[in-house]
């Protein structure tokens, strides 16, 4: 079977895919045709350059540059994550825990399993595809938190007076704040394959592999993204529940 090949011509007139939603925009008066130019023009700039330094670090095959592809791609998931959290008082160094933990525990098993291999051609992908569920997953986090402690500020207070600690008056948000983070993902496995053909296992198939070959990577990657998004969203958020309080265990004003 022939690898599936895009060629300049076919990828330019593509773009046509993209005036669609400049349409909707002008039509709809919604304001987003500059940053829909600015987010494509992004996007190409972006993915031209990394696909060069991989092209690079994938023909090199080093260890240590390999490691350091995936710790850039760990600070820009954080990065990008700990913008999300509406929190004036968050800290970046917990997205960057949570991160660096539920992404390298994750490709540790892979690894220990041999479900991949120490090669780039395999960790910077699933690195990416890891760090990118995580993010999403955080940044859902972050953003219930926020909204349930705004929400409940009355409910904790009660809780604080009465002698709870920190995290007992804040248990009922952190634990609905992380199913939230979760929830996108489960939904996602629920529907794989009968609903979505994820990019993992559909590229498998544009590049001519067998799509039974492509099905057993594709629940490989489920698996490894309930495991990421889970942790992820546990550590970020126990983490994160204690910016909302200061140094005396008191709630901090809106």
């Amino acid at each position: 079977m022939k690898a599936m090949a895009v060629s300049n011509l076919s990828l330019f007139l593509s773009f046509a895919l993209v005036l669609v939603s400049v349409a909707i925009s002008w039509k709809e008066r919604l304001g987003l045709t500059k940053d829909i130019f600015y987010s494509v023009a992004r996007a190409v700039i972006q993915l031209i350059i990394v696909g060069y330094v991989l092209k690079f670090i994938m023909h090199v095959n080093n260890a240590l540059l390999t490691f350091l592809m995936t710790l850039f791609i760990i600070f820009n998931a954080a990065w990008n994550a700990n913008k999300r959290d509406p929190n004036p008082n968050r800290q970046f160094w917990q997205s960057i825990v949570a991160l660096i933990v539920g992404t390298y525990v994750t490709l540790g098993v892979l690894l220990l399993t041999k479900t991949v291999k120490l090669k780039p051609m395999q960790i910077i992908p699933i690195t990416g595809m890891i760090a990118g569920n995580e993010m999403v997953a955080m940044g859902l986090c972050y953003k219930a938190l926020a909204t349930g402690f705004h929400d409940q500020r009355q409910q904790v207070l009660e809780k604080l007076a009465l002698g709870a600690d920190v995290k007992q008056a804040s248990m009922s948000i952190l634990r609905r704040s992380i199913k939230t983070a979760m929830q996108p993902t489960i939904d996602s496995a629920k529907t794989v394959g009968l609903v979505s053909l994820p990019g993992m296992m559909s590229g498998l198939i544009f590049a001519g592999v067998d799509p039974v070959y492509a099905i057993k990577y594709q629940i490989m990657v489920t698996f490894m993204l309930l495991s990421a998004t889970g942790l992820g969203a546990v550590i970020a958020g126990y983490l994160a529940y204690r910016n909302y309080f200061n140094r005396q265990s008191q709630l901090r004003e809106n």
